[in-house]
């Protein structure tokens, strides 16, 4: 008792600025947080707006008129030139053109293709900051999980395809430890005041169970759950990027700023920028853009483009790195996830359902800014042994189940008292430098509107701007939302013939715009469905999605499997496997040549390769040793001279297309090549006997997932065939595929 009144006490103190609050005036607290609400300013989503409506009705421009625009010399400056196409730039984007400014935007690369492409995927307070925020006393933190959960709530209420409530369980095996989570979960509950999702909730050992079936069991005591936010990050970025070229904004992706422009104001003899020189980086066509003012929302490269602006500034920006990994659905329900608030080195780690698979994650390690950031395999190791604490013994947790892994740099602000990023909190600052550049730097993804709407009041006071009215973004629906209903899914399956699981998939993740794409998918040539032909036969993304991001401004392949769809962060093998496709597709869109199909074949392999898992564990296998009995030695060393039928000493792609002529498996020569490069650790286009063994060791290890090869060498012959013993333990399976 003492604990939970000095701890209410401390969170009355930061919500109130009073030292204390007695028992019997906790129920003036949710009227207290809305006056408190009301005396910021802040204002419930409006009502929708008809002319928006409208406008979102309207034809998007193409790439090609948003690049003459942004070149355009003859016509009048931009108001506001934004770097950075992350939620933060493309945030700022839509504050500055509702408000009625000139605006433009140029990333140089593909709309969310850093850190907010890469993120939990959470619309989160965060729990662990009001925590530091009760027991420090830090105003600080208070005031930035109070915003927080405000913006939640916005997020939720202007783009509700993309965005839903999650509940998330916090196991306890420990008794003192109920007290202690359920004070601070209740105290998250209380500062979201009327904006709460949901309230949270206690569960009993055999309730966790029932609602986590997955959870270890053993000395579980019970489980508390509490709701935050849930977001397609990816597309909920692009959403803000094409409302504000809905409303009239310029905004170019692949577009690179290589130096500022500046030119001596004459009112005060000082130089101030006015403009940027800007390259295509898609036809290295440079060109110049003007502008009043100039805004820097390029998250981790924030520094670089202040140096820009002037060479001797010392950097504001402590970027670290944050890997996620990808597993089967199966390891996760599909709607509740899982909180490990204290791992072995005080990190948090979140198990939550996304895309119809588990993502795990987040580390938090000192970097340096990255292009193509890479996850670790130490990362990935630290992650799965974390979550095998929670999971119940009957799951074998494999490295072989891990379909992609990931990293993100998270741009923190340096805070100079402390060392670890771990302990700096992602407050956001706004910084104005002699010659006019507004940098926005730090804070995190679910606080992008406040962080935006004050880079675009600073704009308005420094630039002198003349906005035709005040910022307009709290409740302004999103493209794709102002139609959209939680069963708009059935018209489609009514309607169209399309499959429910597609047609959820379309629904939640275009909004009401999903009708206007079903219209560009041809005939399946089946009964059923009638229309919808997949890139990949188990996930559901559609060939016309292809098509519609061609017209939402996709570039590249990449951007198309990374961000258009998810099928990079979903399953990385299942994204090469439908690489072809998607080129030959963009091709007919975007008249490709030959060479250009083959360089972006090219490109894409890299980024699935280094970015999103692909090779990684190809090089810790190379050190993976060979655990086999003598028994196993010899009966594979059998098997592997029955391929190689010549006894070269090797096998190439000859005999596994006769070997698998001659078994009962049909396989594409493409198909047999992807399991020759599975095997072929020296990548020279054979599978020699060590890298044979050492591959069918790493499948018996569970280093490597379910394996097509080891399946089809176990059936190629009833003389090879072994009956399991009734008590062999079954390994678990998956499907899919993994790294």
């Amino acid at each position: 008792p003492v604990m939970y009144s000095r701890a209410i006490r401390r969170l009355a103190y930061l919500a109130f600025g009073s030292g204390a609050l007695t028992l019997g005036s906790l129920q003036a607290v949710p009227w207290a947080l809305e006056t408190y609400n009301s005396r910021r300013g802040y204002e419930p989503p409006s009502k929708r707006d008809k002319t928006l409506n409208q406008l979102m009705d309207a034809p998007l421009k193409s790439r090609e008129e948003q690049l003459a625009s942004l070149a355009n010399q003859n016509g009048p400056e931009f108001d506001v030139l934004i770097i950075g196409g992350g939620a933060t730039g493309c945030g700022c984007a839509l504050d500055a053109v509702s408000r009625g400014l000139k605006t433009a935007l140029v990333e140089k690369y593909d709309f969310a293709s850093g850190t907010s492409s890469r993120s939990t995927k959470l619309i989160h307070g965060g729990v662990r900051y009001l925590q530091k925020a009760v027991f420090n006393l830090d105003y600080e933190q208070y005031r930035m999980v109070k915003e927080a959960l405000g913006e939640r709530a916005n997020m939720l209420h202007i783009a509700p395809h993309l965005t839903k409530p999650l509940p998330i369980m916090l196991p306890i095996y420990h008794l003192w430890q109920l007290p202690y989570y359920w004070v601070g979960i209740k105290m998250y509950d209380l500062v979201s005041g009327t904006q709460i999702l949901k309230p949270s909730f206690y569960l009993s050992k055999s309730r966790a169970l029932e609602y986590f079936p997955m959870l270890n069991k053993n000395a579980l005591k019970g489980a508390l759950v509490y709701y935050d936010g849930q977001q397609e990050d990816a597309r909920m970025c692009l959403s803000l990027g094409l409302t504000a070229a809905k409303l009239g904004a310029s905004v170019a992706n692949y577009c690179e700023v290589h130096s500022l422009l500046k030119s001596v104001d004459p009112a005060t003899g000082k130089e101030v920028l006015t403009g940027a020189r800007v390259v295509d980086n898609m036809t290295g066509k440079e060109f110049t853009v003007r502008a009043k003012c100039i805004v820097n929302a390029t998250g981790p490269y924030t520094d670089s483009v202040r140096l820009m602006d002037s060479p001797s500034k010392p950097g504001i920006v402590a970027p670290s790195a944050g890997v996620h990994i990808s597993l089967p659905d199966y390891y996760s329900p599909e709607m509740m996830g899982l909180l490990d608030p204290a791992t072995a080195d005080g990190r948090v780690i979140f198990f939550l359902p996304w895309q119809n698979c588990t993502i795990a994650g987040t580390t938090d390690t000192p970097c340096t800014v990255s292009d193509s950031p890479h996850p670790a395999e130490e990362d990935v190791k630290f992650i799965l042994h974390e979550i095998k604490h929670y999971l119940s013994p009957e799951i074998v947790i494999r490295r072989g189940d891990v379909l992609s892994a990931w990293s993100g740099i998270r741009p923190l602000v340096t805070d100079p008292n402390k060392q670890d990023t771990q302990s700096i909190a992602r407050n956001h600052i706004i910084e104005v430098s002699d010659s006019r550049l507004i940098t926005i730097a730090g804070g995190k993804w679910t606080t992008y509107r406040q962080m935006s709407e004050e880079a675009i009041d600073t704009a308005i006071e420094v630039a002198g701007l003349q906005p035709k009215g005040p910022c307009r973004t709290s409740g302004l629906m999103l493209l794709g939302a102002y139609n959209w209903s939680p069963n708009l899914f059935i018209r489609l399956v009514q309607e169209f013939g399309v499959e429910p699981t597609v047609a959820k998939h379309l629904s939640c993740l275009y909004g009401d715009k999903c009708l206007d794409l079903i219209r560009l998918e041809p005939l399946s040539g089946h009964r059923w469905p009638v229309v919808g032909k997949r890139l990949h036969p188990n996930y559901p993304y559609l060939e016309s999605e292809v098509r519609w991001a061609c017209q939402e401004y996709a570039c590249r392949a990449i951007d198309i499997l990374a961000r258009r769809t998810r099928l990079a962060f979903t399953n990385v093998h299942a994204a090469a496997e439908a690489l072809p496709r998607v080129v030959a597709i963009m091709a007919e869109e975007l008249g490709w040549s030959d060479e250009k199909c083959r360089e972006e074949f090219k490109h894409c392999k890299r980024y699935l390769q280094h970015e999103m898992g692909y090779n990684l564990k190809l090089v810790e296998r190379r050190r993976h040793p060979i655990n086999l009995s003598s028994e196993e030695v010899a009966d594979l060393t059998k098997k592997f001279r029955s391929i190689d039928s010549d006894n070269k000493g090797f096998i190439t792609l000859s005999d596994m297309e006769r070997f698998f002529k001659d078994s009962d498996h049909r396989l594409e020569p493409h198909q047999i090549r992807e399991i020759i490069d599975e095997v072929d650790l020296n990548r020279n286009g054979r599978i020699e006997i060590s890298e044979f063994l050492q591959y069918m060791s790493a499948t018996k290890s569970g280093f490597v997932g379910s394996s097509r090869f080891k399946h089809v060498l176990g059936d190629s012959s009833a003389a090879n065939y072994k009956k399991p013993q009734q008590d062999a333990r079954i390994p678990v399976d998956r499907s899919g595929g993994g790294l």
